[in-house]
């Protein structure tokens, strides 16, 4: 006999467990399968370490994006910023392994100021963070051509060049873990933290969703924005330290950097318009974009077709989080 029960209001309104999963996190397990097939080096835990060490980053720089965008901002300078970290730390450090931490000090202030000066032009001018940023970039990348002559001058010194390269060694299970790693994870779960555990996070997502009801509300929009693009900022800096330390100076150094961020941000699930995203989301979303970099460098496309694809990506994602607003909505 076969007995037919009825499912609760809540039950039926409950979604599967496959639709509560990520489609970033399924693609970025289909890519790391079809990475790991092709090269044996990433099937080791070292070379999974390695990855995550390269793509440290990326999530570092999608990370701070997300504050931006979950306000309905954009800060197209942070590439820029990085390319001005990495050239900058390299001329006032100059090898001296004394002068690092001055540098990175130094580097951390000029952060702060342009995430500042990104802010208030937005929240106090009303200038579209698009423009705003866009004109921060110019200004920066201008600043370290001049600064650097056209041309990278000086070097990074060795303890410089360890937080992006430097690895512990003989550890059990994983064997290796890079100091990137190290930051990349304190850096993220910090992000988790003042995002979804505090007051600042909620009103993140509060103004994104609606400023004129936060306002009315008594949010301090203008302060909360802001910090957003402080924050955006801070986590440029700490982007070029891991990559300057790990692939040297460069003058393109952060180029294209600033569109990956947003396309892995949006690949993550965080909505352009705002109001909506998560740390989770943004990792898992730089991962698979980085994942896809790699894939297509492993199968041997040509650099312009990869940039194409990070093109067709950036409009394919900005597809998506036109649907999920209109969804909302």
């Amino acid at each position: 006999m076969i007995s037919l029960v009825r499912l609760a209001p809540e039950d039926r309104r409950r979604p599967a467990l496959w639709r509560r999963v990520s489609p970033s996190a399924l693609v970025l397990l289909a890519l790391l399968i079809a990475i790991c097939s092709i090269s044996p080096l990433y099937r080791t835990p070292a070379g999974l370490m390695a990855f995550l060490q390269r793509a440290s980053p990326l999530i570092v720089l999608t990370c701070g994006q997300t504050f931006v965008l979950i306000t309905g901002g954009f800060d197209l300078s942070v590439g820029s910023l990085v390319t001005l970290v990495v050239i900058g730390s390299a001329m006032i450090a100059n090898g001296d392994a004394a002068l690092t931490w001055p540098a990175i000090a130094i580097a951390y202030v000029i952060g702060i100021a342009a995430g500042l000066l990104n802010g208030l032009v937005v929240a106090r001018l009303k200038v579209p963070s698009i423009i705003a940023t866009l004109g921060t970039l110019l200004s920066i990348k201008g600043a370290a051509m001049m600064w650097s002559g056209g041309a990278p001058s000086g070097y990074l010194p060795p303890n410089f060049r360890y937080l992006g390269r430097g690895v512990l060694r003989g550890l059990p299970g994983i064997e290796t873990l890079p100091i990137a790693v190290i930051i990349l994870v304190v850096f993220v779960a910090l992000c988790g933290w003042l995002l979804h555990r505090t007051n600042f996070g909620r009103l993140v997502v509060m103004i994104g969703d609606n400023p004129n009801a936060a306002a009315l509300a008594g949010a301090p929009v203008r302060r909360v924005r802001v910090a957003a693009f402080v924050l955006s900022a801070l986590s440029a800096v700490t982007a070029g330290v891991l990559l300057g330390g790990f692939s040297g100076v460069s003058v393109d150094a952060g180029t294209g950097y600033e569109l990956q961020a947003i396309a892995a941000a949006v690949v993550g699930g965080v909505v352009l318009l705002g109001g909506s995203g998560s740390i989770a989301g943004a990792t898992i979303g730089a991962l698979t974009l980085y994942a896809l970099f790699t894939l297509l460098n492993l199968v041997g496309f040509p650099e312009p077709l990869r940039v194409a694809v990070q093109g067709v990506i950036l409009i394919g994602a900005a597809a998506l989080s036109a649907r999920r607003h209109a969804r909302r909505i």
